[in-house]
């Protein structure tokens, strides 16, 4: 039997164990993470502060804006830090934290993103009584729907990470703190955990996955019955291309890692996944959001009103 010893912190893998690596990558992620800074927070600026945004659609996406400023900011800070450092350190307390937060944030994305979806649902194929259904209360409650949900969902998760014995290693197999790495080093039994790693998460992500693709299915069902006409099909879908962009870059990453069950050949796998959406999905959400909308275009050009957002956006 393995001796069973108190864990007070984790070592992180990182990045890269190349030294010579570590000040490159440390420049591209905090470019990374400051683009993501920016990008978000004037859409979410734009969408608190343009009375012509004051809408649904507007609503969510100032809420997703903010979910991806704080779900990069779960780990980035700490992968920039640890990429000066020598010694890559996290507390136990700190690592569960870490978990909790990165799971609440990535499930309530998850969840929004539906809601997202349904919202185009009601706008397209129920124009008239739109208002009524997606009224500002409504709009409300489906958001704290989305984040009351996930919090009490990732503390499922910490709760059941916390209470494991730790004997095998105090390195940790990733470049931050997550659920599988965190299994692989627990000598205690571990199959509730994998349990809800796979049934839990797994119904979540593909749940919110399924109403996001039903809702699109009668979309596109409900304009064909109707109009019988692909060039008003093709103007109403434009309005979604931007969200179901966002939808595959996000589930992408998200399915390939926590569907498919843990195994050791699949942790570099992982860490190159994680990148993605950890830090490389957040940046792009406010790019694809600003470059295929129009309304928040002209919000950018009218709040910051500088001449820059004029010469960027002549060539789109």
């Amino acid at each position: 039997m393995e001796n069973v010893t108190t864990v007070d912190e984790f070592l992180l893998l990182g990045l890269t164990s190349v030294q010579q690596l570590q000040p490159f990558f440390f420049v591209i992620f905090l470019i990374i993470y400051l683009i993501n800074l920016v990008g978000n927070g004037a859409i979410l600026m734009i969408a608190i502060l343009e009375p012509k945004l004051h809408s649904p659609m507007y609503f969510f996406l100032g809420n997703l804006s903010c979910l991806d400023i704080c779900y990069s900011s779960v780990t980035l800070p700490k992968v920039l830090l640890n990429l000066l450092s020598a010694r890559r350190a996290i507390s136990f307390l700190g690592c569960v934290t870490q978990l909790h937060f990165f799971h609440f944030l990535g499930s309530t994305e998850a969840i929004l993103l539906a809601v997202m979806a349904f919202d185009r649902f009601a706008a397209i194929c129920n124009p008239l009584r739109y208002p009524v259904i997606m009224n500002p209360k409504a709009c409300i409650l489906l958001a704290a729907m989305a984040w009351i949900t996930s919090f009490f969902y990732a503390l499922i998760h910490s709760v059941m990470t916390a209470r494991l014995n730790f004997c095998r290693s105090q390195e940790l197999s990733h470049f931050f703190c997550d659920v599988k790495p965190l299994l692989e080093l627990a000598c205690s039994d571990t199959l509730l955990n994998q349990w809800l790693l796979s049934v839990v998460t797994g119904s979540i992500s593909m749940g919110a996955f399924f109403l996001t693709l039903l809702s699109y299915l009668y979309i596109i069902c409900s304009l064909l019955l109707k109009h019988k006409s692909c060039r008003i099909l093709h103007r109403a879908l434009s309005t979604c291309a931007s969200h179901f962009t966002v939808v595959c870059l996000f589930y992408g990453p998200v399915g390939f890692t926590y569907i498919r069950p843990a195994s050791a050949t699949s942790m570099t796998q992982d860490r190159m996944v994680a990148i993605v959406y950890s830090a490389v999905t957040p940046v792009l959400n406010p790019l694809i959001y600003t470059l295929r909308n129009k309304d928040v275009r002209l919000a950018l050009k009218k709040t910051f009103g500088s001449k820059l957002f004029k010469d960027c956006w002549q060539h789109h």
